[in-house]
């Protein structure tokens, strides 16, 4: 059987686009995520395009039961994971910390935070087992400096890249790699989510510039996922050229 990848919210954005990247480099793939419909149509695709082995497991990365579930009914050969890259996350609304929404708050950390931490979870015993494996997590610039209005979903972007830390000091004893990718602005669906579906303040987030793409950083998680096995790399931080850090973005004006 050929090397596996687990790549979770895959319907769309960086998701989508690792298991493309994955399945042309001749991976089989399991791909998760919560709109069956376009789950369906990344496997058909993977498989036509790539001859690809493909499984999708719906479900929501915050419900450690229905995910616990998923996961443990995949096939035993299944389960010999070379790759996690834990890629579901969002962010929801944009204002002050006095004006946000406690629900929003709460889909974030319960996303970006404990999903994360849930599905990692249930992957390491198998990767503990075989005493080997590579857990990418997608974090953020946003992780990396906190900038305004976006405190909470900053906030969960630290976590995880202290979490990356920290399962790379417990995993490291495992032969188990780990490496944070942080991105800065990418033209996904990002900030059409964070703006509720309003197509024309997302777009304007990225007007003036040229942002990263969902294969930009598609490239890099590959990057760092075919080096040797005694190469790790640990943290990337991956920007736009017109882009300096969270506070210093460079537009041309219309």
């Amino acid at each position: 059987m050929k090397k596996i990848a687990f790549i979770s919210g895959a319907t769309a954005g960086i998701g989508e686009a690792a298991a493309i990247k994955f399945a042309e480099n001749n991976f089989d793939i399991i791909i998760t995520g919560r709109r069956p419909d376009r789950l369906k149509a990344l496997s058909e695709s993977l498989k036509k395009k790539f001859k690809s082995s493909v499984i999708t497991l719906n479900f929501d990365v915050r419900n450690f039961r229905v995910a616990t579930a998923a996961i443990n009914s995949l096939p035993e050969k299944w389960k010999k994971i070379d790759v996690l890259v834990n890629n579901a996350g969002l962010a929801a609304g944009f204002g002050t910390i006095d004006d946000g929404n406690p629900e929003d708050w709460e889909a974030m950390i319960d996303t970006n935070i404990k999903g994360l931490l849930y599905i990692s979870k249930l992957i390491f015993p198998f990767m503990i087992k075989r005493k080997k494996g590579h857990i990418i997590n997608i974090g953020s610039i946003a992780g990396k400096e906190v900038y305004l209005k976006g405190n909470v979903y900053c906030a969960t972007k630290f976590a995880v890249d202290a979490l990356t830390k920290a399962m790379r000091a417990d995993l490291v004893q495992h032969n188990i790699k780990v490496t944070g990718i942080c991105p800065g602005a990418a033209e996904t669906e990002f900030s059409l989510v964070r703006y509720k579906g309003d197509k024309e303040k997302a777009k304007s987030v990225y007007d003036g510039f040229k942002p990263l793409s969902a294969g930009d950083i598609a490239e890099a998680i590959w990057f760092t996922a075919s080096r040797p096995a005694h190469v790790t790399i640990n943290d990337l931080v991956i920007m736009p050229t017109a882009q300096a850090d969270t506070k210093n973005i460079i537009k041309k004006s219309k």
